[in-house]
């Protein structure tokens, strides 16, 4: 008999579109096991506010951050190939809504209209007009993403003339609010804790996420991904999420494959230094905007790297630069 896990993997492998996707496959089955615990919660008599504590814990500790950029990766490269290309739905229309991700949503957002405008003007998550070490400018712009994203995002659509796109994410947030209204007269307190508040939560850390990515902007070249992103390397963070941290690699090739980014960034070392690029070791996209939340320059200068080809400067030098990119720009 053969190993399991090989036979399993042989098995897989004529499904995927690439080998290399294995562990998003094993990530997909495993963070599943979340749905048969959010419908014991639903059962009558079985909800308590303990087991909703043990739901979120497991749901937030063990497989949010994953699952996340599990749904970031297979947005830009479908995962199951033509012949179950259907299967493709399963993440972001079943899986998805219980990890606080509208169906279709992300990828209509992300893919289609944040991947197209590159954090510029027309960018509907664009961080430019805002200052971004300012708590007060971030909160206005997770209002504004919250209040308007849901008119905006369709109607950037039918005016590229992508009205499928803008159709599809219509049927899938506003089918996605209509069963939450439906299943608050069954449950409350379990569609509270399955869909609501992991909706809220999502959102507000995919926010943090995208005003970190792209905090520090040269004024004068806005539009190059080195100098309107940053790259976090060496970080638990990128060893859980399939290298997300390599952002500047991603909106440089954003087909570039998870598992070909830490090179890709190690091979162009000096093409970053030479276009200045900002990039942090040991640290994540959350504490950069932790840092930036509670002024911690001190934190991130200790963690910025210095590239070859890339100016000398002290730890004052490095906090001025980081404080200069973070002023707001007048987007065109």
């Amino acid at each position: 008999m053969g190993n399991p896990l090989n036979l399993f993997d042989r098995a897989v492998v004529r499904l995927i579109n690439d080998r290399r996707d294995l562990p998003l496959v094993r990530l997909v089955l495993s963070a599943s096991v979340v749905l048969p615990a959010a419908v014991y919660l639903y059962l009558p008599g079985r909800f308590t506010w303990w087991l909703a504590g043990g739901y979120v814990a497991i749901w937030a500790l063990v497989f949010l951050d994953r699952v996340i950029l599990m749904l970031h990766a297979t947005s830009h490269t479908p995962l199951f190939a033509r012949p179950v290309g259907w299967m493709n739905a399963y993440i972001p229309w079943v899986l998805g809504p219980f990890y606080g991700q509208t169906p279709d949503t992300y990828f209509i957002h992300h893919v289609e209209m944040h991947h197209v405008e590159e954090n510029l003007g027309g960018d509907l998550s664009s961080t430019l007009r805002y200052r971004r070490d300012s708590r007060a400018h971030w909160l206005l712009y997770f209002a504004r993403f919250l209040a308007q994203s849901v008119v905006l995002l369709p109607v950037y659509h039918l005016k590229k003339g992508n009205r499928r796109l803008a159709l599809r994410f219509l049927i899938g947030e506003l089918g996605f609010w209509i069963a939450v209204c439906a299943l608050f007269s069954v449950n409350a307190r379990a569609t509270a804790v399955v869909f609501v508040v992991p909706v809220l939560f999502v959102r507000a850390l995919m926010m943090a996420g995208n005003w970190a990515q792209h905090a520090f902007v040269d004024p004068e070249e806005p539009a190059n991904p080195f100098r309107s992103s940053i790259t976090c390397i060496d970080c638990r963070y990128n060893r859980r999420c399939f290298n997300d941290g390599y952002h500047i690699a991603h909106h440089g090739d954003p087909r570039r494959h998870w598992t070909e980014l830490p090179a890709a960034f190690e091979t162009h070392r000096e093409l970053y230094g030479r276009h200045d690029a900002i990039v942090f070791r040991g640290i994540d996209f959350l504490t950069v905007w932790l840092c930036l939340m509670f002024g911690r320059w001190g934190r991130l200068a200790r963690a910025f790297v210095r590239l070859p080809g890339a100016p000398e400067r002290s730890q004052d030098e490095i906090i001025a630069l980081l404080k200069a990119r973070v002023q707001p720009i007048r987007a065109g």
